[in-house]
């Protein structure tokens, strides 16, 4: 067998020793060899073509994990899981160029006087589950202000009330313009981080999550904190507008764990950001802006639905429901037919043009 060193094999297959080094740490290429005294790598010439594939799919890229399952596929297979992956990151992105456009249009253009309002039809619902004994989540929707908080620790159900209770005076106010709307609710997460703080002052590992959507009448601002989660369902195309702040997401975004060893991973539901662990929570809330159009569905939801229902059962139900009230309850009973195993909270928004 002809035998390459790492550097030679590194220079032939477009690879740094580096990632040849972590990939091996990883397990997608192994080296043919290893020296046992001194540890150095030896790879065959016959690992240069999935070496180079590894090499392409980076340069796509495409997460460790669907890397390591696309190299071990057949050439048909593997082209259409590289063509899946693709038809994703394109229907990511454009959720992501609508945002940039509006944003180029706020700083460029002068303040429009009038701006084409559209109305926002909203239902919350929350549920104990099967299993837990008492509900530590809080659901809200109101006129303006849609929310989700997941408490957690022996003060789980103050904690999310609080955080809820905390915002809800945002529902009050007069619709903010969409350039001021986010330093508004960076300083109502701020009190929420405050109030969290207060009801769960002396009980041990006690907080709660944080995803809220604040309506200005043309624009939806997102809060995001913990492992809740936002979805936009736009065109029968579902996607997730917010990322897990969670220890299982971060070992998926380094590629050190397939999505089918995070499901059953003992450290899933282990939280890398809490609302109220922190005191200047404007430095590690996601904050960010999406454009509404009229026909898009927004759900907010805590991880009792995601943990047992499928993000493609999630699109069904969502798209079949013929109002937000439906929506919610519909989503609430799939995540209890499937167990139940948590509590579950559903809140769901729809953009409508105003009659007349």
């Amino acid at each position: 067998m002809d035998l390459l060193t790492i550097g030679a094999f590194a220079k032939a297959s477009g690879l740094s020793p580096k990632a040849l080094r972590l990939y091996d740490q990883l397990g997608l290429l192994r080296p043919a060899r290893v020296d046992p005294y001194t540890g150095y790598r030896y790879y065959a010439v016959a690992q240069l073509d999935r070496a180079r594939l590894v090499a392409w799919l980076r340069r796509l890229g495409m997460p460790l994990a669907e890397i390591r399952a696309v190299s071990a596929l057949t050439g048909p297979d593997a082209a259409r899981e590289v063509r899946a992956y693709w038809a994703r990151v394109e229907a990511e992105t454009a959720v992501r160029r609508d945002l940039a456009a509006f944003l180029v249009t706020e700083l460029t253009e002068a303040p429009r006087e009038a701006t084409t309002m559209l109305e926002l039809r909203c239902a919350a619902h929350s549920d104990r589950g099967h299993v837990r004994p008492a509900n530590q989540d809080t659901a809200y929707a109101g006129r303006r202000l849609l929310a989700v908080a997941d408490g957690f620790g022996p003060a789980g159900a103050p904690a999310s009330g609080a955080a809820v209770e905390a915002l809800r005076f945002l529902d009050e106010e007069a619709g903010p313009r969409p350039g001021n709307v986010l330093n508004l609710l960076a300083d109502a997460v701020r009190g929420a981080g405050d109030a969290v703080r207060d009801v769960t002052e002396g009980a041990e590992d006690a907080g709660t999550t944080l995803t809220a959507l604040l309506w200005t009448g043309s624009r939806l601002a997102l809060a995001h904190i913990g492992d809740s989660r936002a979805y936009l369902l736009r065109e029968g195309g579902l996607f997730r507008i917010t990322h897990d702040h969670s220890v299982v997401q971060s070992l998926l975004d380094e590629g050190r764990l397939t999505p089918a060893e995070a499901e059953s991973h003992p450290q899933r539901s282990l939280l890398l950001k809490v609302l109220g662990a922190d005191p200047d929570l404007r430095l590690h809330a996601d904050l960010r802006l999406h454009e509404a159009l009229p026909g898009d569905r927004y759900l907010l939801c805590s991880d009792g639905l995601t943990g047992v229902v499928p993000d493609a059962r999630i699109r069904e139900l969502l798209a079949a429901a013929p109002d937000p009230e439906t929506a919610v309850r519909s989503l609430v009973d799939a995540a209890n037919a499937a167990g139940g195993p948590d509590n579950v909270s559903c809140v769901v928004g729809d953009v409508v043009a105003p009659v007349g």
